[in-house]
């Protein structure tokens, strides 16, 4: 017979726990989770104590050294060791050591594909402690000699693939620039660096090249559209990379695991996340060129993949493949992105299996991210009052109208009420700074809210729009002159800056629209003519697919007669963007971008019909 007072402490256990999951049904979840964050925040504060500045870099190379035979990359089928990227790395190193002016601090811009060498190649100018430059392997012409030209880059390494596009822009370059590209035979005025590297010493470079000064220093640009105008250098710190490499971890990835990374390298989920997240665990990972929903789950099995990265489009391609036997005979066990709907999430789950749909959210320049540790379907992140000690953010009024935040009579701006739409902002300070982009310092201000709850207060402007419902958040939309396509955003003053190149066309402003079934919103451009000039759909498809990235490039014209104008176009923007493309509420020409044709054809109901029904790929 128990004593009674072991019956009644029984007895209260059991109540507690049922109270615990009646009413705090996530608590271990983020208990747990925020012993992670803690963890990981002492682990970086007791190497700042001992006045140790240990970096993603040095990381790798300790692993290089512990572990020289594990696999690092796997791609197309051939396997780099720890040992062989470090040697490839130092090769690199050694070449722009020997053979050029670079020196400590220098910025140095990549326009590379998904490949070993991307890694190479950044890896080797990290050890010399320069400042490498993503660039977006789709853009071309002059947005890709801004982007170049933006972070004053005293070198600029060129993929073997890419080379043509460089031999666009050669002669534009500025003069100091020296380029390198990754080939044996090269075109005139550019260095091959793929010959260099054929005799180059794979010896480790001296620790005082890339030894960091503070963890604030910089270490890459990685490119944003932002909100408004041409993609901006966002400045990554040695702080911030740190804090992407731990995403896996933090998701529960180990070092056992084989991650599967299809996304560009170009872009932070890619390098950061995935790359910085295998060197933080210690994992291999399966490089892939591009992504391909056919041969997707082949690779799965075939390499034994654990854990992949996804966005929201590469889920549903996925779930719009024919359907096969053994769809759910894979090892995969994480999935780990961001933009996946719900409906999307549920049928992903449903048709593959068992995985962990780890989303999160988290801008490259930003100083906030959320991540839904518990898998609650449609969330991308979940907090509570613990959490907002360490991330201080706020969802605010917001007009859609106006594309400001509301601020009342005395000026100051005011929280969204539980489960309503609100600008996500996130407070600046000490702890979470935000480092902006390179170039004028006009681009940093814009992203900047001051004196938002009191005077002198500052805070990140994410430019999304989400809503918090019971600690869990959801995105809703993006503001300002940029919607989000394909995964990519994109900036419509620059989608709307070429077409305004062609000869016919007086005015052009563009926007998203949304197309049932997509992620995201398609483009479209509102054009009006100039006097006397006629549309020539061809000349307009010719001229965007050549200045613009796929995704960027608009689905849908509409012709008007005239514009309302407001300098910035930002309410007629609202409007048309609510129109759509919806036949029924526009009396305007309206045109789809046929790729088939190859050109933009009038849209029709049976057009329009088709498209709403998912029958024909945008």
């Amino acid at each position: 017979m128990l004593p009674s007072w072991l019956t009644g402490l029984g007895a209260g256990m059991v109540c507690l726990h049922v109270l615990q999951k009646l009413l705090f049904p996530y608590f271990w979840n983020d208990f747990w989770y925020l012993l992670k964050v803690v963890r990981y925040g002492i682990r970086l504060e007791m190497f700042r104590v001992r006045g140790e500045i240990f970096t993603v870099l040095d990381k790798f190379l300790s692993l290089a050294k512990k572990q020289p035979h594990k696999p690092f990359i796997v791609y197309e089928g051939d396997i780099y060791t720890y040992q062989d990227v470090d040697k490839m790395s130092s090769r690199v190193a050694n070449v722009f050591l020997n053979h050029s002016t670079l020196k400590k601090g220098d910025t140095v811009a990549m326009l590379m594909s998904n490949e070993p060498d991307f890694v190479h190649v950044w890896f080797g100018l990290a050890k010399l402690g320069c400042v490498v430059a993503f660039l977006n392997s789709n853009i071309r012409s002059n947005c890709l000699l801004h982007c170049i030209c933006s972070c004053e880059p005293r070198a600029l390494v060129v993929g073997s693939d890419l080379l043509e596009a460089i031999e666009e822009i050669l002669q534009s370059l500025p003069e100091d620039i020296t380029v390198w590209g990754m080939k044996d035979s090269v075109p005139q005025g550019v260095m091959s660096l793929k010959e260099k590297l054929s005799t180059a010493s794979d010896q480790p470079v001296p620790h005082r090249h890339h030894v960091a000064s503070s963890l604030k220093s910089k270490y890459l640009y990685i490119f944003t559209s932002g909100t408004t105008g041409l993609p901006k250098a966002a400045v990554i710190t040695q702080l911030q990379s740190l804090r992407g490499s731990a995403g896996l971890w933090a998701f529960g990835c180990t070092a056992d695991d084989i991650i599967y990374i299809t996304l560009p390298l170009y872009h932070s989920s890619g390098s950061l996340l995935g790359i910085g997240g295998c060197i933080e665990l210690g994992a291999t990972c399966v490089l892939k060129k591009k992504f391909s929903a056919s041969q997707f789950w082949n690779d799965c099995k075939k390499y034994n993949v654990t854990v992949f990265q996804y966005i929201g489009e590469l889920c549903r391609y996925l779930c719009k493949q024919p359907k096969k036997e053994g769809e759910k005979d894979h090892q995969v066990r994480l999935a780990i992105g961001n933009g996946l709907r719900s409906d999307v999430w549920t049928e992903f789950l449903d048709r593959f299996g068992n995985i962990k749909m780890c989303e999160f959210y988290g801008a490259t320049e930003g100083n906030i991210c959320f991540m839904n540790h518990t898998g609650k379907i449609g969330s991308v992140g979940r907090t509570n009052f613990f959490y907002k000690l360490f991330f201080a953010f706020d969802l605010i009024k917001y007009n859609l109208q106006k594309d400001e935040p509301i601020r009342n009579e005395k000026g100051w701006c005011s929280s969204v009420k539980k489960g309503e739409p609100g600008l996500l902002i996130a407070r600046v300070s000490a702890k979470n700074p935000f480092f902006g982009y390179a170039g004028h310092k006009k681009f940093t201000e814009k992203k900047l809210l001051y004196d938002v709850f009191k005077k002198g207060d500052i805070y990140f402007n994410t430019g999304d729009l989400m809503v918090q419902d019971q600690n869990f958040l959801y995105f809703w939309d993006r503001i300002g002159d940029t919607f989000r396509w394909k995964g990519e955003n994109v900036a419509t003053t620059e989608a709307a800056d070429v077409i305004g190149m062609l000869d016919f066309i007086q005015e052009t402003n563009v926007y998203g629209v949304a197309v049932q079934g997509y992620e995201g919103k398609a483009g479209m451009a509102s054009i009006i003519l100039k006097p006397n000039k006629s549309l020539d759909l061809d000349k307009v498809y010719d001229h965007v697919v050549t200045f613009l990235p796929g995704y960027a490039c608009p689905r849908f014209l509409r012709i008007q007669e005239k514009m309302e104008t407001t300098g910035t176009f930002k309410l007629p923007k609202f409007q048309l963007a609510e129109e759509g493309f919806n036949l029924l509420k526009i009396s305007d020409p309206l045109y789809f971008m046929d790729n088939l044709k190859k050109s933009y054809v009038p849209l029709t109901k049976e057009l329009y019909d088709q498209i709403i029904l998912g029958e024909i790929k945008l």
